[in-house]
């Protein structure tokens, strides 16, 4: 599907790009420097666990950077704040409560950037994940940008106009590294349940 050039709130052309990993990332920044958008990526993801996850993502997703030629910004690991925000909500549903402090701890932390380095737009990568309520990732863009007056955070779907077949056909060109669980201790646990074998009924 033939995809429209992009556009920026207010004519903008430069984006601060908040990125969880390569595989949802790429196809993204393939489609800002095809309209001629001016990006940043911002990694910082203190949700992923363990550690060796962590810097596996990491490195697939500087490795598209520097293919691309574009600025990349490590906001470097912060897990155990990560882990006090989120302490006792280890029962949490997925895409509950603890997926919006996690949203807010991230996105809070891009648009401080973002402001601090003289940004307009910001946005991020989480909506195209099919793990992810795009509208509860919406709402924390939202919330982050209002705490910075002058910042707008980009709503943009990009499942939108081929997005999720754009991603999973790059992931494969780029042969990245495919996780199979969300990235956070909590949902590592449940993907782990998942994968068990069921018991025989009786």
């Amino acid at each position: 599907m033939e995809q429209n050039p992009l556009t920026l709130p207010s004519g903008e052309k430069r984006v601060l790009l908040h990125c969880c990993c390569a595989p949802c990332a790429a196809s993204i920044i393939r489609r800002m420097l095809d309209s001629g958008l001016d990006v940043t990526v911002f990694f910082y993801n203190p949700n992923i666990y363990p550690r060796s996850e962590y810097e596996h993502r990491k490195s697939e997703l500087v490795r598209y950077v520097q293919k691309v030629r574009i600025p990349f910004v490590d906001a470097d690991y912060d897990d155990q704040q990560w882990l006090e925000m989120t302490r006792g909500r280890g029962e949490d549903p997925e895409r509950g409560e603890r997926c919006n402090l996690c949203f807010d701890m991230r996105l809070q932390k891009a648009a401080a950037y973002a402001a601090k380095e003289g940004f307009k737009v910001f946005t991020t990568t989480l909506g195209i994940s099919r793990w992810k309520d795009l509208e509860q990732v919406t709402r924390a863009g939202r919330r982050a940008a209002k705490l910075f007056p002058g910042l707008v955070y980009w709503e943009h779907n990009w499942r939108l106009q081929g997005g999720t077949d754009q991603m999973e056909q790059i992931a494969k060109e780029e042969n990245f590294y495919r996780q199979r669980y969300c990235g956070c201790l909590y949902s590592l646990r449940e993907s782990i349940k998942r994968s068990l074998p069921k018991d025989p009924a009786p």
